[in-house]
């Protein structure tokens, strides 16, 4: 009971303290995550005069959790197809930016006479900006619809999936002390094989069992199941030698992808957030005071470093991708800071024992000091492009405008080769992945089981046919899929040159089935490597021609598409605007956004034409969504409501004013309510007692309109020592009734005034 005690008490201690810092920095409107940092210095071991953990390893514990939920809340947000969709922008930007940091880190740490390890770590850590950090940033000031802000969230997903990456190369390097490249390599491939086979796998299986079990998953069931999910895949990245928080990324990403990601997000915040706060109050704990004010100076030059290294790198790499100049200075600004990677990647470091114990506190150091100067430098950012657009020659006018911004005013075609070559790559790189998963498993598991239960050359010949067979769908679909595509036959048909190259091609897809069957054969039957070689090629032909295997492969694709795509095709059926509409008007530079209409807005009840937004704004109102109602191209005479979804469309700066317009209060309506005497709102109680000169008398209910002339309703009436509640419309009052009148207190007061008229 002793140790429960202490483990109890401990997290009695973090948590008490970090409520108490959160309240505070709300209070002073700074990010929570300092208000944790500050709270694990508080309840650390350098502050002895207040109550303090007693057992750092309880704490480890609840931390390594932490980053279980923080990545798999991370996974649930990231999406691969959001990857795809942020484009070449974010992805060449983040790449120059990232590959810059890494580098200037590295190099930084050898100039202060740090050891490889160590500088290597600093370069990671500076290369990550903080999500929660610029997310913080841009609500308080409502920057979240600008164009750069699209930019900057596109990088921080490209970002995310780059440090995992890095953690897994780092703890490879770490723990070979190898940076050579055929380790490093070695990793990468093992790491692409382990996340495209679960991305495959788990989209296949896990929407068609939520599909199945969609009536039994209520929010308890639902909560269980995801954390078992993803405590599931935590286990078998370890086992398979990955990082927990790898196998907890790759789950959340799976998810993503299903119809019911949003209840599992909102299911999982609470658990998050708790485990959050312990992971980033752990953080604090690694501060020690002495170290900070002993590196003082070192500080301060990796404050520089962050603040000068990534608002160059990120603005430079926001012009390499084609965008203006303001776009990429105000992306570049907002990523200036490091944060929590930083902080997961520095754990990483200090559990592996490959790090000092000063780089630690360093690094948290420089993010909290980077966190504060996030907003001013965001600020900064617009009146340095002033500075400088009046400053720049013409001949560099390209540089303010930006390359790309005229060319999505002509359509690319590709040509068949490039669409042909595409989709073969992508399908090849799948269903060759997922045979070597059938490999692996049948080899690891399958052979050895039934080798055991049937010794000699008949238990081989089964496992190898189970093998085969378990792969021949797979095999089937890389030699055969899209041979009689459009693409396909339209280069068939054109020259004697491309007929010899797809017959190549097919040629090299039967090379790949082949060198996968004899990855089966061989390791049984080692001496008859000839003989393989021949039945390799006899079972290659009669899995092609098969049309049981053609079938299966067909339905199992299906399958797999219908999971992948099913959430976005439900998203796109509620959208006002379809995807397609929206990528043109993109590409006349015409912005989209979706706002909701406030009920304290002033617009609310007047008609479109008295807005007048277009001519005001030069802002396009293109659909209302109210409720399950879609009102597409309203009329002038249409008037906004409370929780309207107002679709617009024009110019990004364009829609920012009219948002303004829009969500922009009353100025004369007070936001303290202490001054107004809210009790005359209120529902009160008022009798009234029908005399003989009442008019009231011989009227019925429904004659007197009385909700209509004086806002008061009957719910009682006193007849004969008998109370009435449940009465008829055509009831009669006569004299001598009391009625239980229920109205505010104004109302009720002029009851008798408003009746008589």
């Amino acid at each position: 009971m002793a140790h429960l005690h202490d483990f109890i008490g401990d997290l009695a201690i973090i948590l008490i303290t970090a409520g108490i810092a959160t309240l505070l920095f709300k209070w002073l409107k700074q990010p929570v995550v300092l208000g944790y940092i500050l709270a694990g210095f508080i309840a650390g071991p350098h502050i002895t005069w207040l109550p303090t953990v007693t057992d750092m390893g309880n704490v480890e514990i609840w931390a390594e959790i932490g980053v279980i939920f923080l990545l798999f809340a991370l996974g649930l947000e990231f999406s691969f197809k959001r990857l795809i969709a942020v484009g070449g922008t974010a992805t060449v930007a983040t790449l120059i930016n990232l590959g810059s940091m890494i580098i200037i880190g590295y190099l930084v740490g050898r100039f202060l006479n740090w050891s490889n390890m160590d500088s290597l770590f600093l370069g990671g850590m500076l290369s990550m900006s903080s999500t929660t950090i610029i997310i913080k940033a841009f609500n308080d000031m409502g920057l979240q619809k600008q164009r750069f802000a699209g930019i900057v969230f596109g990088m921080l997903i490209v970002e995310d999936l780059a440090a995992i990456l890095m953690m897994v190369l780092l703890s490879t390097i770490a723990v070979s002390s190898d940076i050579e490249g055929t380790t490093v390599l070695n990793n990468v491939f093992r790491l692409g094989f382990f996340v495209l086979i679960w991305f495959i796998v788990g989209i296949y299986l896990i929407p068609s069992l939520f599909k199945i079990l969609k009536k039994y998953l209520n929010d308890e069931t639902l909560l269980i199941v995801a954390v078992g999910l993803c405590l599931g895949m935590v286990l078998f990245a370890t086992h398979v030698g990955f990082s927990a928080a790898l196998g907890a990324f790759i789950m959340g990403s799976i998810l993503a992808e299903t119809i019911i990601v949003k209840r599992i997000e909102h299911l999982i915040e609470p658990i998050k957030n708790l485990f959050g706060a312990v992971f980033f109050v752990s953080v604090g704990m690694m501060l020690d005071p002495t170290i900070i004010v002993e590196y003082a100076g070192l500080i301060g030059i990796l404050v520089l470093v962050v603040l000068i290294g990534r608002i160059f790198f990120a603005t430079i790499g926001v012009l390499a991708s084609g965008e203006g100049l303001k776009v990429a200075l105000q992306a570049g600004f907002s990523l200036a800071q490091i944060g929590e990677f930083s902080f997961i990647i520095a754990t990483l470091g200090t559990s592996l024992g490959v790090i000092s114990s000063t780089l630690y506190p360093i690094i948290v150091a420089v993010s909290i000091i980077t966190t504060f100067t996030t907003p001013y430098c965001i600020k900064l950012s617009t009146p340095l492009y002033r500075f400088i657009e009046k400053r720049i020659p013409v001949k560099w006018n390209k540089l303010i405008t930006g390359y790309a911004a005229s060319s999505f005013k002509t359509v690319n075609k590709q040509n068949d080769w490039n669409k042909l070559l595409k989709s073969i790559l992508k399908l090849t790189a799948a269903y060759f992945t997922t045979s070597l998963a059938v490999v692996y498993l049948c080899e690891q598991y399958a052979t050895p089981f039934i080798t055991s239960y049937i010794p000699g050359i008949w238990g081989k010949i089964i496992a190898a046919v189970i093998a085969l067979v378990l792969m021949a769908p797979f095999l089937r679909a890389i030699v055969m899929k899209k041979n009689r595509s459009t693409e396909f036959k339209n280069l068939w048909s054109d020259n004697r040159f491309n007929k010899g190259a797809l017959i190549s091609l097919i040629a090299f897809r039967v090379g790949i089935c082949m060198l996968l069957v004899l990855m089966v054969l061989i390791p049984l039957f080692p001496r008859l490597t000839v003989l393989m070689v021949i039945i390799g090629l006899i079972v290659i032909t009669l899995i092609i021609f098969s049309q049981g295997f053609k079938a299966q492969s067909r339905k199992m694709e299906a399958r797999f598409l219908e999971n992948l795509n099913y959430k976005q095709i439900m998203e796109e059926k509620k959208a006002a605007i379809s995807t397609v509409v929206t990528h043109q008007l993109k590409s006349k530079e015409i912005h989209i956004e979706e706002i909701e209409i406030s009920p304290t807005s002033p617009k609310i009840g007047k008609t479109l034409r008295e807005l007048n937004f277009r001519a005001r704004t030069r802002v396009n109102i293109v659909t209302i969504l109210r409720g399950s109602k879609k009102i597409n191209i309203p009329d002038a005479n249409e008037r906004l409501y409370p929780y309207d979804r107002v679709v617009l469309a024009g110019a990004d700066e364009d829609i920012q004013k009219l948002i303004q317009s829009i969500e922009e209060r009353k100025r004369n309506k007070k936001d303290n309510t202490s001054d107004i005497d809210t009790a005359e709102h209120h529902v009160s109680l008022s009798q009234y007692v029908i005399d003989e000169e009442s008019p009231l008398i011989g009227r019925t209910i429904a004659q007197l309109s009385m909700q209509e002339k004086t806002e008061c309703m009957i719910i009682c009436i006193d007849r004969d020592d008998q109370s009435l509640i449940n009465f008829p419309a055509d009831f009669t009052l006569k004299n001598g009734d009391t009625l239980l009148l229920a109205g505010e207190k104004e109302k009720l007061n002029m009851f008798k005034e408003n009746m008589h008229v």
